[in-house]
Formats: C-alpha cells, sequence, structure tokens
C-alpha cells in the first residue's frame, strides 16, 4: 500500500474530493482492494486525514471553475468526515462559479453520526448518490459487507430523508456487474424510496 496525500484528482471533467480512508464497510467489488489509486490518479490512501487548511491550499490550486461538478468521493465514506464536507462544501459556494457540488455516499452516515444527516448534507449538496449495490438485504449484506447490522434498512431511510429534504437531486447506484434482473430490482426500489437509479461502471 503506497501512501500520500492526494487530496484532489481529476476524472474527465469532474474533479473528486479525497477526505478520508475510513469506511464501515468491505465491498467484494470495492478498487481499494486491487489498486492504491483511480483512473490513473496518484495513491489515494491518505498520510493522515487532511486539515480543512490542507483541504482549502489543494483547492486553490484548481481552476475550479472548469469542472462540471466536484464529487467528495475518494478511498473512503464522505460522510465519515461528515464537518470537512460540509465545511469544503460551503467554502466551495463562495468560490465564483462553483460547480454542482455532489456526494457519492454508502448511505450509512445516520449510522456513523448516530442521528439524521439528510438535512445537513441536501442543503449543502446539490447531488446525493448513494451506493444501493443490491436490491435485497440478503445480497446487500453479501456484497457491501457493512460493521452494520442494521445498514440495509438505515441506507433506505436516508435514502427517503434526502428526498423529504427536496433540495437536492438523490441517486441511487447500481455497479454493472451484477445480474440484470438485480438492477431492475434496484431501479424498482429506488423509485418506490423517490430516487433515481445510476447503472455505473465498475471503478467509477
Amino acid at each position: 500500500m503506497t501512501k500520500a496525500m492526494t487530496i484532489s484528482y481529476e476524472v474527465g471533467e469532474n474533479l473528486y474530493l479525497n477526505l478520508t480512508n475510513k469506511c464501515p464497510c468491505a465491498c467484494t467489488f470495492c478498487i481499494r482492494n486491487h489498486a492504491d489509486g483511480a483512473y490513473g490518479s496518484d495513491p489515494l490512501w491518505l498520510e493522515h486525514e487532511p486539515s480543512m487548511e490542507e483541504i482549502t491550499a489543494d483547492l486553490n490550486k484548481r481552476d475550479i471553475k472548469k469542472y462540471r461538478e466536484i464529487v467528495f468521493c475518494g478511498y473512503g465514506e464522505p460522510t465519515e468526515r461528515l464537518d470537512a464536507v460540509l465545511e469544503t462544501a460551503a467554502y466551495l459556494r463562495s468560490r465564483e462559479k462553483c460547480p454542482v457540488l455532489r456526494i457519492n455516499t454508502n448511505g450509512l452516515g445516520d449510522l456513523i453520526h448516530g442521528r439524521s444527516i439528510a438535512k445537513e448534507l441536501c442543503y449543502e449538496l446539490d447531488i446525493v448518490s448513494i451506493s444501493l449495490n443490491a436490491p435485497t438485504k440478503e445480497d446487500y449484506m453479501a456484497v457491501t459487507r457493512p460493521k452494520f447490522d442494521n445498514a440495509f434498512e438505515a441506507l433506505q431511510k436516508f435514502t427517503k430523508d434526502c428526498v423529504k429534504v427536496g433540495r437536492a437531486e438523490v441517486i441511487m447506484s447500481v455497479v454493472d456487474v451484477i445480474p440484470q434482473e438485480q438492477i431492475e430490482a434496484s431501479r424498482k426500489l429506488a423509485e418506490k424510496l423517490g430516487a433515481h437509479l445510476r447503472v455505473r461502471p465498475y471503478a467509477d
């Protein structure tokens, strides 16, 4: 495992922010199992979690106006550092021509923090993308391997809470390596919760 301080990295027209390596899941398909970085980035394993000073210094080196989206997504679950996500989003909003702000989350932030975080996230971010991964609890637990027994129920509640806030676009996602029937079942579950389903390529 090679460590570095890669706080931001580019993927196509987007800028991704890597604020933590902590995650309550151990997904069977996680890219962390196979590589130290993503899309040719420098290593995303952090030497330490970056401070706000380090985050803003890194962002100040970027021309943020040129990106289509800025995405909170690295080698960890972003809501593990909820305060840093919210503070960074507020900082980006203060910049001229701030792009769309998105978070890619496993939807377990309520369990991580012991309270509902939907309102805080949805007021700071434009898109909340939640990794559903599988349409049933049995399959979800087998694929995602979370440390919380009630993870499948919690991510559904989080999704509904985000939809209820009404501020951000709410997306649920699955990876295209699962069978087509699971993808269709996932689509039905997402629609039931009020979200859209995105089928994403592996390692996206």
